[in-house]
């Protein structure tokens, strides 16, 4: 199941003109009483509200679709699993969450190549990593 993203969590407070309880009212409503907490929705549900509050949806184009056979595809996977971008596999376990790196990708403020990775050029995908390591180092530090 796929959980509201990042975007789409400022996207629906935004729209909530920055109001905590409008935002908690607006989620209670959606949920019928099961949360009024962004965190708890899924991907669709946040869509529905931002719906709702009269937002445009977002949709979900994976610009973290890799190739297993590419070593800096499969370095950029491990970086998000050091900064924590993970999600559970029934299968694998912890992995790296691919809808957190596509919207980093596409809207992050600190990413310095904004296009799918597999349109990537080498040096691009250098650029990705750079960053991503850069993020990591600085996450170390923040735990130590």
């Amino acid at each position: 199941m796929l959980v509201a993203t990042k975007n789409q969590k400022k996207h629906i407070f935004k729209l909530c003109n920055y109001d905590n309880d409008a935002k908690e009212e607006a989620v209670l409503s959606l949920t019928d009483g099961r949360t009024g907490s962004l965190g708890a929705l899924t991907f669709n549900e946040a869509n529905a509200l931002i719906e709702r509050l009269g937002g445009e949806p977002h949709y979900y184009d994976n610009w973290a679709k890799f190739n297993k056979h590419n070593k800096q595809h499969m370095y950029v996977l491990s970086l998000c699993v050091q900064y924590g971008w993970t999600s559970l596999s029934p299968k694998y376990g912890a992995v790296a969450n691919l809808m957190e790196l596509s919207e980093w990708l596409k809207y992050g403020k600190k990413c310095p190549v904004n296009k799918p990775l597999t349109a990537m050029k080498t040096e691009e995908i250098s650029k990705i990593i750079t960053a991503l390591e850069g993020m990591v180092d600085w996450k170390l530090k923040q735990n130590q």
